[in-house]
C-alpha cells in the first residue's frame, strides 16, 4: 500500500502547506511572525511548508527577501526536509539558482512551474525541468495551465518523469479525471492534491499528498480531513468536506491570497495585507469569505 504520510525519503508527501507570508502594515515581511506560523502549522498536524509559492507572493519579493523566507522556514520547521520552496522564475537559470539555494539550505524538495514567460512547447518544458533538476533536489512539477498557459498533460508528465526530472505533480487543473490517466501513464509519479476544493475527489483517486492553502487558517481540521480522505474513511471525510467546502473553494479563485489571509485574520492568525498589484477584498467577495470563515469557526473547525 502506498504511504500517504510524510516521511524523509519522500518528503513531498503528506500535508505541505503553501504558506501565506505575513506582512506588516508597511508591507515589509514579518519574518518572526512567519517563523511562528510555520511552527504552529507543524504543531497542528501539518507535515511541512511550501514557502515562496504564489500564496506566498513570491513574485513581489526581492532576492534577499525570498532567500531569507526559505532560511526562516527551514529553521522554524526544525528539519529542512519538511520545506519545499517554490523555485519558479521567468528563466530556467534563475529557477536553477533558487533550486540550488534550496539544496544548500537542506530542503527536501522544490516546487517548479513550467516556463511562464511565454507559452512554451514540449521541448522547452522538458529542457527547463531537466536543467533545474540538475541542482540535485527532488522536483515537484506544478501544473497550473490557467495562469501559465502551459499544460502539463498526463502524457507530458509521464515524459518528464521518464526523463528523471520530476518526482511528483501538484495538479491544479481541477480535472480529477487526470489522476487516473497519470497513474496509468506514469505509475511512479506521485500525484499531489493541488487545489483545496477537489481534495476528496483526488484523495479517492490515489493522491499521496496535498499542497494546501486553507490549513493556513484551519490546520487541525484540514489535517483530520486529509487523513480521513486518503484512508478512504468517507464517513468522517464526507461531512467534513461538505462543511468546509464553502471555504475551500476560495483557494481556486483569483482572490485566493487575499481570501486566505482574511480567513487567517478572522481566526486570530496574522495574515495581514497583500502587496500590490493585489488589492484588499471588498464588497461581495469580502463578505463571502468572511461568512464562510465565521461559519467554519461556529462549527468548531480550527
Amino acid at each position: 500500500m502506498t504511504s500517504t504520510s510524510w516521511n524523509p525519503d519522500r518528503p513531498w508527501r503528506g500535508i505541505m502547506v503553501a504558506t501565506a507570508l505575513p506582512l506588516r502594515d508597511d508591507l515589509s515581511v514579518d519574518h518572526d511572525a512567519y517563523a511562528e506560523h510555520v511552527r504552529w502549522l507543524i504543531d497542528n498536524g501539518c507535515d511541512g511548508v511550501v514557502p515562496n509559492g504564489s500564496l506566498g507572493e513570491y513574485q513581489t519579493l526581492t532576492v534577499e527577501e525570498r532567500a531569507r523566507v526559505v532560511r526562516t522556514a527551514v529553521e522554524a520547521a526544525g528539519d529542512g526536509a519538511r520545506v519545499m520552496p517554490g523555485v519558479a522564475a521567468y528563466g530556467s537559470a534563475e529557477a536553477r539558482r533558487w533550486a540550488e539555494q534550496a539544496a544548500e539550505a537542506g530542503c527536501g524538495s522544490v516546487l517548479l512551474l513550467p516556463p511562464n514567460a511565454y507559452r512554451a512547447d514540449e521541448r522547452a518544458v522538458r529542457a527547463h525541468y531537466a536543467y533545474v533538476a540538475e541542482a540535485g533536489v527532488p522536483v515537484v512539477a506544478y501544473n497550473n495551465p490557467i495562469d501559465t498557459k502551459v499544460d502539463l498533460t498526463p502524457a507530458l508528465l509521464a515524459r518528464l518523469h521518464g526523463d528523471g526530472s520530476v518526482v511528483a505533480v501538484k495538479e491544479f487543473t481541477g480535472d480529477v479525471r487526470r489522476a487516473y490517466e497519470i497513474a496509468e501513464l506514469a505509475p511512479g509519479l506521485d500525484p499531489l492534491i493541488g487545489a483545496d476544493d477537489v481534495l476528496l475527489e483526488l484523495a479517492i483517486a490515489g493522491a499521496v499528498g496535498w499542497i494546501a492553502g486553507y490549513p493556513n487558517a484551519f490546520p487541525a481540521t484540514c489535517a483530520q480531513l486529509y487523513h480521513a480522505a486518503v484512508a478512504g474513511d468517507l464517513e468522517t471525510a464526507g461531512p467534513l468536506y461538505r462543511s468546509l467546502h464553502p471555504l475551500l473553494r476560495w483557494d481556486s479563485r483569483t482572490e485566493f491570497v487575499q481570501s486566505i489571509k482574511l480567513s487567517m485574520d478572522i481566526t486570530g492568525r496574522h495574515g495581514g495585507p497583500t502587496r500590490p498589484p493585489r488589492c484588499p477584498l471588498t464588497g461581495e467577495t469580502e463578505a463571502g469569505v468572511r461568512a464562510a470563515t465565521e461559519k467554519a469557526i461556529a462549527q468548531g473547525h480550527r
